[in-house]
């Protein structure tokens, strides 16, 4: 898998990440990550040694796409996760979700329910009285999620999203504890996978450079098919919600025949051939 380079000094590499591709090396994985590749990169340049490759000071999830940042050596690694929450001054994702019939979301808002982490490793929101297998609570953590529809469609929302932490699958376990998993995400019950993919980007990063203190902002909008999507709705799913006009007509019909069209009786049928019947009974 390829990644792009956003921008690149002494100190730090700002990519595109794919979705697909792990952040960082995983234990007891070899698989290539944006970690690996961005290293390959700087040694093709001739610029990568011990003391100059990539460090990674947060990360995407592997299905997540988008903007992410790496140091370059130990030092900006350091003073970059150090001063992470007060250097970086935006962080934005979007992200399609299923729209469920009822909700308690607003358009606008944040999120704060408490995450735990499930046997596979998989962030949620437990319920009150939910148990781990050892029949205990389970241990949860803090966190907060800014959220904002940008497109609400008949089955599927665009959202805006921010974090006030970082915690895993924190948005994902966040929008479906709330009804809104999000497209692909067959981890949190989405019933739809029209990208196969999970449909969740990190567009925008805005930090002050931790060396030079210039002001710097990377942009990468998620792909245009979304919102467009989103607009469109998913009716191929057998789980969407019907429109308005589909509930009609399904009340207006009865086992596929049209109550507009006139029913023939059997002292009509009686005067056709078998071969005439059978179109008027199908």
């Amino acid at each position: 898998m390829e990644i792009e380079i956003l921008y690149q000094d002494q100190y730090i590499a700002v990519i595109n990440k794919p979705y697909g591709l792990l952040s960082v090396p995983y234990p007891g994985r070899k698989a290539k990550t944006a970690q690996s590749i961005l290293e390959e990169l700087l040694r093709k340049q001739g610029t990568a040694n011990a003391k100059h490759k990539p460090f990674a000071v947060h990360r995407l999830d592997r299905d997540t796409s988008g903007v992410m940042m790496f140091a370059l050596t130990e030092q900006a690694q350091e003073k970059i996760m150090s001063s992470w929450h007060s250097m970086v001054t935006e962080r934005l994702y979007r992200a399609v979700a299923e729209k469920p019939e009822k909700t308690d979301l607003k358009d606008e808002g944040l999120i704060s329910d408490k995450l735990a982490q499930n046997a596979h490793n998989v962030g949620f929101v437990p319920k009150e009285g939910d148990k781990n297998k050892d029949g205990k609570a389970f241990k949860t953590e803090t966190a907060r999620t800014h959220y904002k529809i940008i497109e609400k469609g008949t089955t599927h929302v665009l959202f805006e999203l921010s974090l006030d932490t970082g915690k895993k699958n924190q948005i994902r376990a966040h929008l479906a504890f709330h009804g809104f998993p999000l497209a692909g995400d067959k981890e949190h019950r989405a019933k739809t996978d029209h990208f196969h993919r999970l449909c969740l980007h990190a567009r925008t990063l805005e930090f002050d450079h931790p060396f030079t203190g210039e002001h710097m902002k990377f942009e990468v909008a998620e792909p245009k098919e979304w919102e467009n999507y989103v607009k469109k709705g998913d009716f191929q799913s057998k789980k969407a919600p019907r429109t308005a006009q589909q509930k009609r007509n399904s009340r207006n019909s009865i086992k596929g025949v049209d109550l507009g069209e006139k029913r023939l009786s059997r002292k009509d049928l009686a005067h056709m051939d078998f071969i005439e019947r059978g179109k008027h009974r199908r």
